[in-house]
């Protein structure tokens, strides 16, 4: 049953999505104030498969955490889960991505559509100052920014990896940062073809507010990901024990707590 819901949620994911964005791609010739209802469109439908389909429940909890201003969101990446699952809960939500996503076929013409930020990371300090810019003006539009501090999905238990730029932004925007913790990883780990049956938890956390010494702010940032993270980890555990990427997970969390 496993492989079957695997397949078939799979499948449909990438068919509905492309569906999607083939039925709509009359939305090019509108402004974009008109378009943003695709966005939670999609995120239903995917979530709605995921559900039904793959046997993975999604449970979102903090939302009253959300500001109603311009805001960065900074969250812990796992898997694909996040990139849609919680995104129908922000305000015109613009995500900072690696430029080369701008290349995918319809895809990446949507990123454009919705002006999201690409960031080329081979030039390091042209790149932070051009994200910096971008993201200033989207938090001048009240939008939200939606940043992944470690750059790229990391399997669940494994040593935080953070990078700094998120410290850049901290300093450059002078407004709040709303932290998430996941536990995504535990049932659509990166890299893996299964979707692992159980409730997928996401906690939108208390923002952290501008002013802190960027020392101070960085060292709260991650304390406070993954120490909810980690909650999280333990909850899914309790939830699915037999669930063989939580023992994965541990045997992580163990070798990098030794150092």
């Amino acid at each position: 049953m496993l492989v079957l819901r695997s397949v078939l949620f799979n499948v449909l994911f990438y068919i509905s999505t492309l569906i999607i964005m083939i039925a709509c791609m009359f939305l090019f010739i509108l402004p974009v104030r008109y378009c943003w209802w695709l966005l939670p469109f999609w995120c239903r439908v995917e979530k709605f498969l995921l559900r039904w389909v793959g046997g993975v429940k999604s449970e979102i909890t903090g939302l009253e955490n959300l500001p109603d201003t311009g805001c960065v969101i900074v969250s812990k990446h796992q898997s694909a889960w996040e990139t849609f699952a919680l995104a129908e809960y922000y305000r015109q939500p613009t995500f900072i991505l690696k430029r080369e996503l701008r290349w995918v076929p319809f895809f990446g013409w949507y990123l454009m559509k919705f002006r999201q930020i690409p960031v080329d990371r081979g030039k390091k300090g042209k790149a932070l100052a051009a994200m910096g810019k971008r993201a200033a003006e989207a938090i001048a539009e009240n939008r939200n920014i939606i940043i992944y501090p470690e750059g790229t999905r990391r399997p669940a238990g494994a040593e935080p990896q953070y990078k700094y730029g998120i410290v850049h932004l901290y300093k450059t925007l002078n407004c709040p940062i709303v932290p998430i913790a996941l536990n995504s990883g535990v049932y659509w780990p990166r890299r893996r073809f299964f979707r692992f049956p159980g409730t997928i938890k996401a906690e939108i956390l208390e923002p952290i507010q501008p002013g802190l010494p960027p020392e101070e702010f960085f060292k709260l940032l991650q304390e406070r990901i993954e120490t909810a993270s980690d909650r999280l980890l333990d909850e899914a555990e309790k939830d699915t024990p037999d669930n063989i990427i939580i023992k994965e997970a541990r045997v992580l969390q163990a070798e990098y707590k030794k150092k």
